[in-house]
């Protein structure tokens, strides 16, 4: 009897000693959660623990099967990372940087892209989280060529997207495209969630700084800065043809994001339009915008779709503050008569104010062409120098209602409203005239 224990002790020795030496190893052997570490001054032929990690991120990433969290260990990663494992519910793959480390995955040396190219790549895969690092100067002179700080494409579900730092992804040609986040359906994807991210100083030639476009199912956008890029800062698309069926963004939540200093001025692939919005749904269904602060962009908030006989619809633009953006607050329906438009909108509980700085006319409400059966309710606006408030050149406006406004009345300025192409410089005129507003104020604030 005594010899079994003193064997069982030995054995159970041994193992102690395995898992302090090789813990990677044992808990991939076990099918446990897995700790695969990453080091500039590792191996790929060492096991990935803390004290012997890998070397290079895509080591880690073919070795990151479901149940794994790889641990990146300070400095600068001179390559790609492309996640070629799924998690699953009971066992996600996380890429993480160790204990708040600085992790730079960097594009300066890499040779320059002619193709389709992203410093992290998620494609057909599901339960993956991408959190902590910086991703920065990946750029390109070939047209054709879009570039991109994290790439999500295909299909997939419960992605995430957390507290990276995304900077300098650019095109240096006039017909480029570039994205800081991008996330492609071309097939089902749901349960997308980007949050806590840095997205700033993006050269984007006709693209944007943070995009979800085609089948898209069930996101939120969250706590992100968006900032001093030279296009939209956050895009939700769709009707493009990116995806067979289902080809539009929905049921989506924006919200506590901070989007300032956005705008296509002098960005080659626009010249001198102010065309950026800083929250644009194009063609999106059923998506809520609220408690975002935006400001200095071109616009702040716009609802609507590019393609013609297409829709916005069920967009709530809900307490908000948008200020000091230079063309307009809040537009909704499609900037000519070739696009689409929005319909069964409402726009509610914002503060608007100090918007159309550039003297465009475009006021601190836009309607454009191709607006239906939407709410404007229990908003309050002040007017820019432009003294607008609200501009709907456009007698393509159906079933639209204006209720329950605070119209920002300032000593000594007047204010403007234009409706159908009519222009009102009294506040009762402009009631009488077209029947909104009606139980709206026009009044001092204090």
């Amino acid at each position: 009897m005594k010899v079994k224990v003193f064997w069982a002790f030995v054995a159970s020795a041994i193992l102690v000693t395995c898992y302090t030496l090789y813990p990677h190893e044992l808990a991939k052997e076990h099918g446990a959660d897995k700790y695969i570490y990453v080091s500039p001054a590792g191996d790929d032929r060492n096991p990935g623990t803390k004290s012997q990690p890998l070397r290079t991120l895509q080591q880690a990433s073919r070795e990151a099967t479901a149940g794994a969290t790889v641990l990146v260990r300070s400095g600068v990663y001179h390559e790609g990372l492309h996640v070629k494992h799924s998690g699953t519910a009971a066992k996600p793959i996380t890429f993480k940087n160790y204990k708040n480390e600085k992790v730079v995955i960097s594009g300066k040396n890499q040779k320059e892209p002619e193709e389709e190219t992203a410093l992290i790549h998620v494609m057909d895969k599901e339960y993956i989280t991408i959190q902590g690092f910086t991703i920065e100067d990946l750029s390109t002179s070939v047209a054709d060529a879009t570039v991109m700080g994290i790439y999500v494409s295909g299909t997939g579900s419960h992605i995430k997207i957390k507290g990276n730092h995304v900077r300098r992804i650019e095109t240096k040609v006039e017909d480029g495209n570039a994205h800081g986040i991008a996330v492609y359906g071309t097939g089902e994807m749901k349960d997308i969630q980007i949050s806590d991210n840095t997205i700033e100083k993006l050269k984007l030639g006709f693209s944007e700084s943070l995009v979800l476009n085609g089948d898209i199912d069930g996101f939120i956008i969250a706590n992100n800065i968006v900032r001093q890029n030279d296009n939209i800062g956050i895009d939700l698309i769709g009707h493009e043809g990116t995806a067979a069926q289902n080809d539009y963004v929905r049921n989506g939540i924006v919200e506590h994001n901070i989007v300032y200093n956005n705008s296509s001025y002098g960005n080659p692939s626009y010249g001198d339009d102010y065309s950026a919005g800083g929250i644009y749904v194009d063609g999106g269904s059923d998506i809520t915008i609220r408690k975002n602060k935006v400001h200095h962009n071109d616009i702040g908030i716009e609802a609507t779709s590019e393609h013609k006989g297409k829709y916005a619809k069920k967009i709530r633009i809900t307490g908000n503050e948008v200020y000091d953006n230079a063309f307009t607050g809040i537009s909704i329906g499609g900037y000519d008569d070739r696009r689409g438009g929005t319909m069964n909108s409402t726009i509610s509980h914002n503060t608007i104010y100090h918007n159309d700085t550039k003297g465009l006319d475009g006021g601190q409400l836009l309607f454009q062409q191709d607006t239906k059966k939407n709410r404007i309710e229990h908003n309050i606006l002040t007017a820019s120098d432009s003294r607008l408030f609200l501009v709907n050149d456009s007698g393509l406006n159906r079933g639209n209602r204006l209720t329950q406004n605070v119209y920002h009345k300032e000593e000594g300025k007047a204010g403007i409203w234009i409706w159908e192409g009519k222009e009102f410089r009294n506040f009762t005129a402009y009631q009488n005239s077209t029947g909104h507003d009606v139980d709206s104020e026009y009044r001092t604030l204090h």
